[in-house]
């Protein structure tokens, strides 16, 4: 793959080359020269950020988020280069950009094609990676149950060895291993224990140390709520975190470079229709133009939101009261701002601020969080992460307010699944489900 990379940027550039004949690049080596470092710089940042690690069972998106980035990088340490140098001048800045266009959107398509090629060939049987399953009967009961709903990822198992005791199981593996040293008919060993049993899968892992395969340890935390468990070493030990943002160190750069680069955009985009709404509130209903609430942010700490105003003044009270179909307090016009999701477009100024980001879980009333908060189990994990303009559940159909305690806990299982899958790749996914599925609300 990363000579695949390699050759794609490299026959691309050239190609691109080819067909602007008005450049005069047949004399020297300046166009070549730049053609072969990008082409081999490309390969290096992807393997620094992790493009070649092996896919099987990984999302495609989150396989293009880091394409992306890799793309991006190359294009930040040539520019870099050619200002260092001086060389800039030497090459058409047209040329520069259709061919970097051109190797991202190749880049893609290839890697699409290959992708959903090799799901196809694992789907039907081709290019399978035979396991060897090691653990209890219920729970390698489990692991089988998982692999038949997912038969494109390519495993399979082929082999089980049923922990009935771990005195008679101990000369079943001793067995295996002595037959399985230079030869086998298994690609890897998984052993699927619960976390009680690491003493079991401790002596299991020793004896089969002499067998030269991957060796994975699947403890079955099917009782325990995980947010993006990992392992880690914490003080030179070796730590299972079952609650940890997937927003930690570059993770949160990038993530912050998302929305302050693509926010600033969206905002300059918008700005004009701001300025449109803002101006038919002050007409419609008066003053004051925003509506202004604190919510909780990351972490739980307090930030102000910002929404046109779509209700007449009223008098809150104590609890926050969720609008519902036919409020009275909502005016036509607020009516029509709601529906459209356009009282939402000064929280493109909370995403500059750094208090919220464009998609994560969309942050509720405080009097809400303090409701919910010993209602629905792991409810406060939401707030490991930014709140967000639009996020996993409303585009997938659960916005607007929640009248029933299911509905809530529903739209919480998909705030954490977002927390739990985050990446580059889920965010653009979610940006353009908001396109065709997340502006028009059905709800007050």
């Amino acid at each position: 793959m990363r000579c695949f990379d390699a050759c794609t940027a490299l026959l691309t550039s050239l190609g691109v080359l080819a067909l602007m004949p008005s450049l005069d690049h047949t004399q020297g080596i300046d166009y070549p020269l730049l053609i072969l470092v990008g082409s081999l710089l490309l390969p290096a940042c992807g393997e620094l950020l992790g493009l070649y690690e092996p896919w099987r069972g990984r999302s495609l998106f989150t396989m293009m988020g880091i394409y992306t980035l890799s793309w991006l990088l190359t294009i930040v340490l040539l520019s870099l280069f050619l200002v260092v140098t001086q060389s800039a001048i030497l090459y058409s800045r047209a040329w520069m950009l259709v061919s970097s266009l051109a190797v991202l959107g190749l880049g893609f398509g290839l890697r699409a094609a290959l992708y959903s090629f090799l799901r196809l060939l694992r789907a039907r049987g081709r290019n399978i990676k035979r396991v060897l399953v090691i653990g209890r009967e219920h729970n390698i009961a489990r692991v089988e149950r998982h692999l038949e709903r997912l038969p494109y990822i390519g495993y399979r198992i082929s082999h089980r060895l049923v922990d009935s005791s771990m005195d008679a199981l101990l000369p079943r593996v001793e067995a295996l291993v002595a037959g399985s040293v230079f030869r086998r008919d298994y690609d890897e060993v998984w052993l699927s224990y619960p976390l009680s049993e690491g003493d079991t899968v401790k002596r299991i892992a020793e004896e089969l140390l002499s067998v030269p395969v991957n060796l994975r340890y699947f403890p079955d935390l099917s009782d325990v709520r995980l947010l993006n468990h990992r392992v880690a070493k914490v003080a030179d030990m070796y730590s299972l975190d079952l609650n940890v943002s997937p927003l930690n160190g570059p993770m949160r750069l990038i993530k912050a470079l998302e929305d302050r680069l693509l926010g600033l955009i969206l905002f300059i985009f918008f700005l004009p229709l701001m300025i449109v709404v803002a101006g038919l509130v002050r007409w419609r209903m008066g003053a004051p133009v925003l509506f202004k609430q604190y919510r909780h942010g990351l972490d739980g700490k307090r930030f102000r939101i910002y929404k046109f105003r779509t209700m007449r003044p009223h008098d809150e009270g104590g609890a926050t009261c969720q609008a519902i179909g036919g409020d009275p307090r909502i005016t036509r016009l607020g009516s029509f701002l709601r529906h459209t999701s356009l009282d939402e477009l000064p929280q493109l100024y909370n995403v500059l601020q750094g208090r919220m980001s464009l998609v994560g879980p969309r942050p509720h009333a405080m009097d809400h969080n303090d409701h919910y908060k010993d209602v629905i189990e792991a409810y406060m994990q939401r707030h490991r992460v930014k709140p967000g303009m639009t996020g996993w559940a409303q585009v997938n159909g659960l916005r607007g307010n929640t009248q029933t305690l299911g509905a809530m806990n529903k739209r919480v299982e998909l705030d954490l699944y977002y927390i739990d899958n985050w990446s580059l790749g889920l965010d653009v996914k979610i940006l353009v489900m908001t396109l065709t599925r997340g502006f028009i609300n059905r709800q007050p």
